[in-house]
């Protein structure tokens, strides 16, 4: 069998400059359960699907509250995105503490980075095997804003993005759709990170509203777990978008065939 001598340790790098604990911690998140996120001018919305690991379980929660303007999308490992929610948590509430108002989101998730980068610089710890979609409404600036982060301590802001298994979909309905996010209302927002989730489900499962939740975060909107009955709603709304889409390209399709004849 054939061992690699090079990922032993984190701080070891192999002779292509790689660090392959830190690629394997993010090897983690691709095989966690999608999550996805998106922004608008007035909200931000993460959306993700959650796993049970049987019948006779409950669904684990992949999204959690940081504060009132503040909300996180796992994937990966949980027990791993639990600490560093408490690490958040306590960061926001010293912040509060100290200077009587919300903690910006930016400098959050740039001390969040380092504590991130921190993990892949020493031998005693290793790095956090979850990725992480963080939205957020800035007290000062009063915007709203997405951060994706990844266990190497890289941090970007995006429009929307989608990670774990099987988000290439979502990626790229995302980017077809994106350029219609900054107009778009919370609950356009909502049904187009549920059209985004749909096609990471897997094999012949289907979208429901055990599997699937919503968190949203805006400008004059504190932080709201959207779950179960309260999602069925907005299911409703995407199978009616997805009726009037089939009949927009059904009608196109006619039309083509009649130009041509």
């Amino acid at each position: 069998m054939f061992r690699n001598q090079y990922d032993t340790d984190v701080t070891v790098w192999s002779p292509e400059g790689r660090l392959l604990q830190v690629e394997y911690a993010m090897e983690s998140v691709k095989q966690g359960s999608a999550c996805v996120g998106l922004r608008s001018n007035d909200y931000c919305v993460l959306g993700a699907l959650k796993r049970s690991v049987s019948e006779l379980s409950s669904h684990q929660k992949k999204l959690l509250e940081i504060d009132d303007h503040m909300a996180m999308g796992i994937a990966g490992l949980t027990a791993d995105a639990r600490s560093l929610a408490k690490y958040m948590r306590n960061e926001c509430l010293n912040h509060k503490y100290v200077y009587g108002d919300n903690i910006p989101p930016a400098v959050l998730m740039s001390d969040l980075a380092d504590k991130h980068q921190r993990t892949t610089q020493t031998y005693v710890r290793r790095p956090f095997g979850v990725g992480l979609l963080v939205a957020g409404v800035d007290p000062q600036r009063n915007s709203c804003h997405l951060y994706q982060t990844c266990p190497s301590g890289n941090l970007y802001e995006f429009y929307a993005s989608a990670i774990g298994a099987r988000s290439q979909s979502a990626r790229t309905y995302l980017e077809k759709h994106y350029e219609s996010f900054p107009a778009s209302s919370k609950d356009e927002l909502i049904v187009h990170a549920l059209q985004a989730l749909a096609g990471c489900v897997s094999g012949d499962d289907e979208l429901t509203k055990e599997n699937g939740s919503i968190a949203v975060v805006g400008k004059n909107q504190n932080y709201i777990l959207i779950e179960v009955e309260e999602l069925q709603p907005y299911l409703d709304k995407l199978e009616i978008k997805r009726n009037d889409d089939d009949d927009a390209e059904e009608e196109e399709s006619e039309d083509a065939e009649a130009m041509e004849t």
